[in-house]
């Protein structure tokens, strides 16, 4: 199996409930959504980056697309980790690809939710699922309504169970309706460990504190809520 990979490093989670856990990155390319506070690069490259020394910020190119078997032994390079984080872009585009990873520590998948029939194929692969879901209209929509069932789908079949952690984050702005926030939460709370309230980092789009914590003492009362911006950012970590 081969999949474009963007990069592969090893650092720390710097969002959700696992934050500070040691983690190795496999960054794929590509996405199915279009996100305006999108901060992450999601175009195909010719070269997967993959750092030398962890925090160097060294790189060595590796010309894609990657094997299954590159991916894992580059994986199993890296020391003390807690799980590997497959990331993106959008990794649920390479189901069939990640189905085939054979690494010593867990997969802990970070996804946008909106590919259930791709999520299936690997739920018994995962210990662990980041739901990102999207609350603000993307370019790439042409129908919202089909979004959120797609996106309750998705939860639905990667719920947390006792072998799988499965938890919410959204990405909250200045301009983020309440409603929008309740109602896909008040549809997975099922589903979901925790929720986490994520403020957006771009400063002109930060929503106010009054205003998070409002929101969180709403939730509090049917699921653990949390209110985690991305420590990563505050570090300078990768």
């Amino acid at each position: 199996m081969f999949a474009p990979i963007n990069e592969i490093f090893c650092s720390v989670q710097g969002e959700g409930p696992y934050v500070g856990c040691r983690q190795a990155f496999v960054r794929f390319t590509g996405c199915n959504l279009n996100c305006h506070y999108c901060d992450t690069p999601v175009e195909a490259t010719k070269f997967c980056r993959v750092e030398k020394n962890v925090g160097s910020n060294v790189f060595q190119d590796i010309e894609n697309p990657l094997s299954s078997d590159e991916v894992s032994d580059i994986v199993k390079s890296f020391s003390g980790l807690h799980s590997v984080s497959l990331t993106g872009g959008e990794p649920l585009l390479y189901a069939e690809f990640i189905s085939s990873i054979d690494v010593d520590v867990p997969l802990y998948l970070e996804s946008n939710m909106t590919l259930p029939h791709m999520a299936k194929k690997i739920k018994n692969s995962l210990s662990y699922v980041s739901g990102d879901v999207k609350l603000l209209p993307h370019s790439s929509l042409d129908d919202p309504e089909l979004h959120l069932d797609r996106t309750i789908e998705c939860f639905r079949n990667l719920r947390t169970t006792q072998d799988r952690d499965c938890f919410c984050k959204i990405v909250v702005t200045k301009d983020t309706p309440v409603d929008d926030i309740e109602g896909i939460v008040g549809a997975i709370s099922g589903y979901i460990s925790s929720l986490i309230l994520q403020p957006v980092t771009q400063k002109d789009m930060q929503p106010e504190p009054g205003y998070l914590l409002g929101l969180q003492e709403s939730f509090l009362n049917d699921i653990d809520t949390r209110i985690i911006p991305q420590t990563h950012k505050m570090w300078g970590c990768l």
